[in-house]
């Protein structure tokens, strides 16, 4: 015997149903929301983690597993027993539709198609050029995201360098104006210097929102290349790149393991080791066939059985061999002319680079002692104006050359460290 049992809900009403629906209703689009947004950058992000964060978004990135293994089947593929796969034959003939006499025969043959001399070891040499192509040219790509990143990143340190001055440059002027204010109350200086104090505020407001605005623009081009919202970095001034060399006075020279160099010189080398393999495949692939077949001529006579072996040797191709064996060649020549070139290029590049490094260096240097020396002007001439020693016009002078020098020291300070990552972009380096 089966038992049912039934079970009655009591509908919601009043002020229960309400509040369900509205938790409903409301909980979708902040769970929408949720899953929607992209994953934000770590709350302290620096050059590296957005050059790594930039790469996994790349088309190249996404790709290299398969582009791997298709280079690698292509290696694979010169340890093989035969240049190309082998073909099954099968044949059958009557005289049904002729003569009627009872003719039949029944062949089934395979064709093993065979590697010419030398073709399987220069086949082998440039699936492995091709491998070592293939992660050449992975690390350019990287090279040349890394020139992108660093450019969007520096950008957007000279925005917060100057940004973070506008506002210390407001926060002076407006300490500045309540002073003069003060005195103004109390009659000590006249109208026109406490309305020239009010001036300089309203400079520097307009000199903050041109710098925000300024600020807001780099940050958003680095999260175009990283894909996610970047937060600025807990301090003001970002960390530098490791110099690449002990000392910037020494030239450097040309990495052999340059990506941007490799990378000409890898197809170079395909194109050379594509050279070689035409020119061994002058002729197609001979094939070695082998067939069993069964036939009788006429009804009466018994089924008789046969095996036959034979080889197929395709003649010369002639002048279409030579015109590809010319085009390879031509190709590879003209690789290695352009992995020379390429090499002058970079070597031209990094002495650039590095004199303009050892530039930005000096000018850091002297700029940091010329706002040291801003700082301690300002300081006397301000506790000299407190004393009624010194006139209004000199402080506000010294003033204003010591918030210039903070902003040149500031700027000077994000130079160097972008000129140093430059010689490093130079030198083919990833950021670190």
């Amino acid at each position: 015997m089966l038992y049912h049992r039934t079970l009655f809900f009591r509908p919601l009403t009043g002020g229960l149903a309400w509040a369900c629906a509205w938790a409903l209703t409301a909980g979708a689009p902040a769970a929408v929301a949720q899953t929607a947004l992209a994953p934000a950058v770590s709350a302290a992000p620096d050059l590296p983690a957005l050059f790594a964060q930039a790469w996994q978004r790349q088309p190249e990135a996404q790709a290299l597993q398969l582009r791997q293994q298709a280079a690698q089947a292509e290696r694979d593929s010169a340890d093989a027993w035969t240049p190309e796969p082998a073909a099954l034959e099968l044949q059958a003939k009557t005289d049904r539709i002729g003569s009627r006499q009872g003719a039949r025969e029944a062949t089934v043959g395979v064709a093993l198609p065979l590697w010419l001399p030398g073709e399987r070891a220069r086949k082998a040499a440039l699936g492995d050029a091709a491998l070592a192509a293939a992660q050449s040219r992975t690390q350019a790509a990287q090279l040349e995201l890394a020139a992108r990143v660093r450019d969007a990143w520096w950008g957007w340190q000279r925005a917060r360098s100057d940004l973070a001055q506008a506002q210390s440059q407001l926060a002076s002027a407006q300490a500045l104006a309540a002073d003069v204010a003060r005195r103004y109350q109390a009659g000590d200086m006249a109208r026109a210097e406490h309305f020239q104090a009010e001036a300089g505020v309203a400079q520097a407001q307009a000199l903050l929102a041109e710098t925000q605005g300024a600020s807001d623009a780099a940050q958003l081009v680095l999260q175009a290349l990283v894909g996610a919202p970047v937060p600025p970095p807990p301090d003001a001034a970002a960390r530098p790149e490791p110099s690449p060399a002990p000392s910037l006075a020494q030239p450097l020279p040309v990495p052999e393991a340059h990506p941007a160099l490799a990378d000409w010189l890898q197809q170079a080398r395909v194109a050379r080791r594509q050279a070689e393999l035409v020119a061994v495949q002058g002729r197609a692939n001979p094939e070695l066939s082998l067939s069993a077949a069964r036939e009788r001529g006429t009804a009466d006579e018994r089924y008789q059985q046969s095996i036959t072996l034979g080889v197929r040797l395709p003649l010369g191709a002639g002048v279409r061999a030579q015109a590809r064996e010319a085009a390879a060649l031509a190709q590879a020549l003209e690789l290695e002319t352009r992995a020379e070139r390429e090499r002058e290029r970079l070597a031209a590049d990094i002495q650039a680079a590095q004199a303009r490094a050892r530039a930005a260096t000096a000018q850091h240097e002297a700029m940091a002692r010329h706002a040291e020396l801003a700082r301690a002007t300002r300081g006397f001439v301000a506790k000299a104006f407190a004393l009624g020693e010194a006139d209004w016009p000199t402080r506000l002078r010294v003033e204003q050359d010591a918030a210039q020098a903070e902003r040149q020291l500031a700027r000077a300070r994000i130079e160097a460290a972008a000129a140093l990552s430059a010689l490093r972009q130079a030198l083919g380096l990833l950021p670190q």
